[in-house]
């Protein structure tokens, strides 16, 4: 017996650790769970039956009430039912007297078991020692009073003394299997409690806009959590992390200092740091907090950081609209009934009333009565449709002053888009429309003497044309210029020359009516406009010349200043308004055109515009729009004049430009050069003439007849004195693959004299890459020894003007053999140009000149042309032409 005892004991405890397994794999699977548990209790109690204590045949003493009590306890009824059926269908199938109240004991023991549980549910018993304990006796003395029941009384007598080791031992295992089971049903409730707050945790933290770790005290990352993923401070992994590979340093160094305050302070400190994060800069204020125990056997903190990006924007927007509120800009704020709510220090400076004088008060009360009720309805109306408007007002200021405002205001509108306040932001505009009349009047009135100016008298005469064209009677004007007046500004200073300028200004005023116009264009030029002279043209222009001779009495009179006298007078250009379709820049023209006519007969003169005149003008400018057109088309070429010494061989050639004309065909500068220089176009031709005179003589360079052939190129004032002009020259060498060495570029005497020192500095410069210098047309302008002893000249080229004079004239001999005698003083060549006869050549061989350029050896031709008279040059000594043959003289440029 006392091994089927242990056997059942043994057998109770492995159901408890098959339970408690049981219930530690099944808790995530409820229903499995409980399916699991009664066939657990079946087949415990069917192998406790198995390895029972027979009393006597088919009466078995075991442990199959106490799995069934346990099952009815804590597997319920579905677990207890399951195992009863698997118990007692087994009890059946073994047989025997006991089987019938064998199964009435197995449902009773599953009763008593689920009656406990239901008065554990109902509270009125705990599942402790006292309550459970007259339970579990009962169940067995249950279980032995059945079987003394079945036992004869022989029987009985044998089974008395093992009721006691029994129940010993049966009561003692019932109560520990409770217990085993009761811990682990309790760890399983305390499991999931716990895995329902980390549920509810996890489920608050993710909807916490915040990011929460768990850091320790060396500041390495031990959990992180974060519901958006863009707060995360690093790419990858972060657990396991120090500060120092997260954070920079300055950032880590602050987050470390921040953890250990708030291990060593005990209590929750806060951080606000700016952090790059995956979605863009954002701004944290991080809360921490010591753990209570340790982790990793390390103090720990809980952080919690907060994105602020929002709080601070609001926050910085709020400062800035405070600085803005209080700027130097009148502010009020309204309700929505126009009562004012505040103002700010400049609407105090700007109206005179103090906050406490406006608050409660609507905005009427600074209305100037300028305005109608329409003006204000129209206001409104702008703003209900558009939320705001903004416009000049005049408003009253505490004084009762008026003044004009620029007013602007806005709607406010709440979430629901009802107006809740309306902002105002007021300027005094008095000084800015003061400002705008002074602008207006320096911008149509002279500010010496003011008169008009030229724009606000182009207005008038367009006005004087409308009403002439109307009323039939001419209008007429006068272009004035004081004579001699840049002698009385040098002579006498600038201030007296305004103080002359004012005296004419009133005089002129003086003679005129008040319906015509005296204007000052600028300088000593005055315009007057006339109206309403007459409806016959003879009889305007009549009236016209008698005006115009009182005003040039008035401008002769006599100007004072101080103790002296000045006399004075005026040259007058007169044009009468007969074509209304002119404009009035084109009037202006004409009349000034007609003034210079009178200043060229001489002083206090008046003229008619002469239609002449403007034709000649016209011509003018029609020329320069060809030369622009030329140039953009690509017109203009180089022509060559070759050079020759006395042997008639070529040694050099000058470059010259020419204009193909499609019209008119090749052109001598003479026809364009002074237009083309006054429009400022020179510059452009001169690049012309430079670029292709270096492509030819690299061009020449391969021709042995010609490969040592130099070119002379003319530089005018505007290119030597550029800022570029050096590397211009160099460039367009470097870019044609010329020699430098072969080539020369001329100057001429004049250009020279507006400034030595610099014209020298760029020279040498040019000189030092091989560059050639001559002076050109020399003996016709300032020709002093001193520039040529400073200047690096190679050559200098006698004036066709002294060329041109021999044999005949002695004086031109006289200068030439002067020339000749210095140059050679000097070490420079001299080359003569315009030689037109032998007996020119021969008289300026004989005293010394040996290098030629003129009609008599060859005409300036193409390029081509060039390289094919070579061949005859070289074979005849003689020149190209008879001497007696005559030639026009070709001008160079």
């Amino acid at each position: 017996m006392l091994t089927a005892i242990i056997e059942q004991a043994i057998l109770l405890l492995a159901l408890g650790w098959l339970l408690t397994l049981n219930i530690r794999r099944g808790q995530h699977y409820p229903r499995l769970l409980i399916l699991t548990s009664g066939l657990w209790f079946g087949v415990i109690a069917i192998v406790c039956m198995l390895m029972p204590f027979t009393v006597t045949p088919g009466v078995l003493l075991d442990a199959r009430n106490t799995v069934l009590f346990v099952a009815g306890l804590f597997g319920g009824p579905f677990s207890g039912g399951m195992a009863l059926a698997m118990a007692g269908g087994f009890r059946l199938w073994l047989g025997g007297e006991g089987a019938t109240p064998g199964l009435f004991n197995l449902a009773l023991a599953l009763a008593l078991g689920l009656g406990m549980r239901h008065a554990l549910r109902r509270g009125w018993a705990r599942l402790e020692l006292w309550h459970l304990l007259p339970v579990v006796v009962l169940l067995h003395l249950t279980t032995v009073a059945l079987i003394s029941w079945l036992l004869s009384p022989a029987e009985r007598a044998l089974l008395q003394p093992l009721i006691g080791p029994f129940l010993l031992v049966m009561v003692p295992l019932t109560l520990m299997l409770v217990f085993i089971l009761k811990d682990a049903e309790q760890r399983r409730r305390e499991q999931l409690a716990l895995r329902a707050n980390e549920s509810r945790l996890r489920a608050i933290t993710g909807a916490l806009p915040d990011l929460l770790f768990v850091m320790n005290e060396e500041g390495r990352c031990l959990e992180v959590a974060a519901s958006d993923p863009g707060l995360l401070f690093a790419d990858g992994p972060v657990i396991g992390k120090r500060v120092d590979d997260l954070f920079a340093p300055e950032l880590a160094g602050r987050f470390l200092d921040f953890i250990r305050q708030t291990l060593r302070q005990k209590t929750v400190n806060t951080l606000v740091y700016e952090l790059e994060t995956r979605s863009g800069p954002r701004t944290f204020e991080c809360r921490g907090q010591a753990l209570d125990g340790r982790l990793g056997g390390k103090p720990a903190v809980v952080l919690l950081s907060r994105d602020i990006s929002a709080r601070v924007r609001h926050e910085t927007e709020l400062r800035i609209a405070a600085v803005a509120f209080e700027s130097f800009q009148g502010m009020l704020v309204t309700d929505a009934q126009n009562r004012i709510l505040r103002v700010n220090r400049a609407f105090t400076e700007i109206t005179g009333y103090s906050p406490d004088e406006v608050i409660g008060r609507t905005p009427n009360l600074f209305s100037s009565g300028k305005h109608g009720p329409e003006f204000y309805r129209q206001m409104w109306q702008s703003i209900e449709r558009q939320g705001h408007w903004q416009g000049e007002i005049h408003n009253k200021r505490k004084s009762g002053h008026l003044y004009p405002q620029w007013l602007s205001i806005s709607a406010v509108k709440d979430a629901k888009g009802r107006v809740s306040h309306y902002v105002a932001a007021i300027s005094d505009i008095t000084e800015r429309k003061r400002d705008a009349e002074k602008i207006n009047h320096l911008a149509f009135y002279d500010a010496l003497t003011g008169l008009p100016n030229r724009r606000l008298l182009a207005e008038r005469i367009k006005q004087a044309q409308a009403v002439s064209s109307r009323g039939g009677k001419l209008g007429a004007l006068i272009f004035i210029d004081l004579d001699n007046f840049k002698d009385i500004n040098d002579l006498w200073g600038l201030q007296v020359g305004d103080q002359l300028l004012q005296q004419a200004a009133q005089r002129l005023n003086k003679v005129v009516r008040e319906t015509d116009t005296v204007a000052r264009l600028g300088g000593d030029e005055f315009v007057v406009l006339l109206g309403d002279l007459a409806e016959e043209p003879t009889l305007a222009a009549a009236r016209l010349e008698q005006i115009g001779h009182k005003l040039l009495e008035v401008l002769e009179q006599p100007y004072v200043h101080e103790a002296h006298v000045l006399r004075g007078s005026a040259c007058l250009g007169l044009v009468t308004l007969d074509d209304h379709r002119q404009s009035a820049d084109e009037l202006l023209q004409q009349a000034e055109l007609a003034m210079y006519e009178a200043k060229a007969a001489g002083k206090g003169r008046l003229r008619f515009f002469d239609p002449v005149m403007q034709e000649a003008i016209a011509r003018r400018l029609r020329l320069e729009e060809e030369i622009l057109r030329g140039l953009e088309a690509r017109q203009f070429c180089v022509y060559f004049q070759p050079q020759f010494d006395e042997r008639q061989k070529m040694v050099g050639a000058e470059a010259l430009v020419r204009w193909r004309h499609p019209e008119c065909g090749v052109l001598a500068p003479g026809a364009f050069i002074e237009v083309a220089d006054a429009a400022g176009l020179m510059d452009r031709i001169d690049r012309i003439v430079l670029l292709r005179a270096c492509e030819q003589m690299a061009l020449w360079a391969r021709l042995p007849a010609l490969s040592g052939v130099t070119v002379s190129v003319n530089i005018s004032a505007a290119q030597l004195y550029q800022d570029s002009f050096i590397d211009d020259v160099l460039q367009v060498l470097a870019q044609t693959g010329a020699d430098p060495a072969r080539l020369k570029l001329e100057l001429t005497e004049s250009m020279l004299i507006t400034d030595m020192p610099r014209a020298t500095e760029r020279m040498r410069t040019l000189k030092q890459h091989g560059i050639r210098f001559a002076i050109d047309d020399f003996g016709t302008g300032y020709s002093s020894l001193h520039y040529l002893q400073q200047l690096p000249l190679d050559q200098l080229k006698i004036d066709q003007s002294f060329v041109r004079a021999l044999p005949d004239d002695a004086n031109s001999l006289g200068i030439i053999r002067a020339i000749i005698a210095m140059a050679g003083s000097l070490g420079l060549e001299v080359i003569a140009e315009g030689v037109e006869n032998q007996a020119q050549r021969d008289l300026l061989q004989q005293n010394g000149c040996h290098l030629y350029q003129g009609y008599l050896f060859a005409r300036p031709a193409p390029a081509e042309e060039i390289a094919a008279m070579m061949p005859l040059h070289e074979a005849e000594p003689s020149p190209s032409r008879r001497p007696e043959e005559p030639e026009e003289v070709e001008p160079s440029a």
